[in-house]
C-alpha cells in the first residue's frame, strides 16, 4: 500500500511551483542582500518585491511585514518584545494555545515577573467571550494572545471580534494565524490586530521561513542583536530561497484559495461522514465536525478503545502506512497527553486514542476509504 499522508496541520507537501522558483533563485541570486553591488542589490530587490505581495495579501504595509524563521519565532518576538519594549505586564491567553506560545508566557513570568490571565475555554474548545470581556478590565498594561486556529482541534476564534474588543480596551491584541495564513482570508486594516504570524511550511511552502505582521510605530524592538537586516527587528541575513517560497506558496495559496477550500472542505465533510459510518461510537473533539465554527482542514477523533490498547494505536496506524498525529508535531516526543484536549475531555475519553487527521489539496477519497477501513479493522481488533 502506498504510504497516506493526514498530517498537515504539522506540515505540508511543497508546491512544484514552489520548487522550481526556490531552485532558481540559489542557482542565480546568491549576493548578500545588505550588500552594496549589483549582486546584493538584485537579492535586495528580490526580497522587497516579496515583502510587497505578501503585504497585499493581509492588506498590509510592506514595511509591517518582518521575515523570521517560521511562527515560534514571530510570536517569540511579539511576546517578548510586548513585555521587553513596550512595558506590558499583563497577558491573556489561554491553556490551549500552542506551546510556542504557553511556554514563551511562562518564561516571561520567571524573567519579569509579569501576571498572566487564562481565559475560560468552553467544552467545544471556543473561548468564553464573557470572561475575556470581564479580564479585559485590567488597569495593567496588557496584551491578549489568542490563536486564531487551534492546531490540535481546528476551533475557530472570532479573531474580529477579540480584536475589536481589544481595540475598545486600549489592549495589544497578538494571534498565533499559523494555522489560518493562506487558508483564510484575513484583512489587518479591517481587523484591528496588532501582531500576526505565519510559517511557510503551514501553506505548501519551504520550512524555515515564516513572517510576523508588526502594526505600524507598535515599538518593537529586535530580539536577536547583530545587523540592522529587516528594519532593525530581525537580525541576520536574509534567506533569499526560502523569502521567494513564502511568497510564491502564499500566492498560490490566495489565488486558488476558493477552488482549493471547497475541495479540502468535501474531503473533511466524507471523511467524518465514513467514520461515523463504520465505527459506531466514534466521537469528534471539540467542535472540529462542526463545518461553520472548525477549520476545514483538520478533524480530532476520539475512537472507541479501551485505555489498555490506547497507547500503541497511534503505532499501528504508523505501520500501516498512515500518517497522523495525536496533536502537535513539536510535542510528538514528549510522551504527554495533549493538554489541548485535557481541557475539554472527561477523564474517560482522555484515556482513549484521540487523533488528528489533517488534509490538504494532495489527499483523495480514495485514499481516506482506505484509512476508514484501515481504522475500523483496528478497532474490531483492538476491543474483540
Amino acid at each position: 500500500m502506498n504510504p497516506i499522508y493526514l498530517d498537515n496541520a504539522a506540515t505540508t507537501q511543497i508546491r512544484d511551483e514552489v520548487i522550481s522558483k526556490m531552485s532558481e533563485v540559489l542557482k542565480s541570486n546568491y549576493g548578500n542582500a545588505s550588500s552594496t553591488h549589483a549582486f546584493g542589490r538584485s537579492s535586495k530587490s528580490i526580497i522587497e518585491s516579496c515583502r510587497k505581495r505578501i503585504a497585499a495579501h493581509i492588506n498590509a504595509l510592506p514595511s509591517e511585514i518582518i521575515f523570521t524563521s517560521g511562527g515560534t519565532e514571530a510570536d517569540n518576538l511579539a511576546l517578548r518584545s510586548s513585555v521587553k519594549d513596550l512595558k506590558v505586564t499583563h497577558i491573556i491567553t489561554s491553556k490551549i494555545e500552542h506551546h510556542a506560545v504557553l511556554y514563551t508566557v511562562e518564561q516571561l513570568v520567571l524573567d519579569f515577573g509579569i501576571d498572566v490571565s487564562y481565559v475560560d475555554i468552553l467544552e467545544d474548545g471556543c473561548i468564553d467571550y464573557t470572561h475575556l470581556e470581564f479580564l479585559l478590565k485590567s488597569t495593567k498594561k496588557t496584551l491578549v494572545s489568542l490563536m486564531h486556529i487551534n492546531n490540535e482541534i481546528g476551533t475557530i476564534l472570532d479573531i474580529q471580534k477579540v480584536a475589536n474588543l481589544c481595540q475598545a480596551n486600549n489592549t495589544l491584541f497578538h494571534s498565533d494565524t499559523v494555522q489560518s495564513i493562506g487558508h483564510y482570508p484575513i484583512d489587518v486594516q479591517q481587523t484591528p490586530v496588532d501582531f500576526l504570524v505565519a510559517s511557510a511550511h503551514k501553506f505548501h511552502g519551504p520550512k524555515g521561513v515564516g513572517f510576523a505582521f508588526i502594526r505600524k510605530n507598535s515599538g518593537l524592538k529586535s530580539l536577536i542583536i547583530g545587523g540592522t537586516q529587516e528594519r532593525g527587528i530581525r537580525a541576520g541575513t536574509e534567506s533569499i530561497h526560502d523569502i521567494v517560497g513564502l511568497d510564491e506558496a502564499l500566492s498560490i495559496s490566495y489565488e486558488f484559495l476558493e477552488h482549493e477550500n471547497n475541495f479540502v472542505k468535501e474531503l473533511k465533510s466524507y471523511f467524518i461522514s465514513e467514520l461515523n459510518t463504520h465505527i459506531p461510537g466514534v466521537k469528534f473533539n471539540g467542535s472540529c465536525s462542526d463545518s461553520e465554527n472548525s477549520t476545514y482542514t483538520l478533524v480530532n477523533v476520539c475512537l472507541p478503545v479501551s485505555a489498555s490498547n490506547a497507547p500503541m494505536f497511534l503505532f499501528q496506524l504508523d505501520l500501516k502506512g498512515i500518517a497522523c498525529s495525536k496533536g502537535s508535531a513539536c510535542q510528538s516526543g514528549s510522551g504527554k497527553g495533549s493538554h489541548v484536549l485535557s481541557q475539554i475531555l472527561q477523564k474517560d475519553d482522555m484515556e482513549k486514542p484521540s487523533i488528528r487527521f489533517s488534509f490538504s489539496i494532495y489527499n483523495t477519497k480514495q485514499e481516506l476509504d482506505t484509512v476508514v477501513g484501515i481504522l475500523k479493522e483496528l478497532v474490531n481488533e483492538t476491543n474483540s
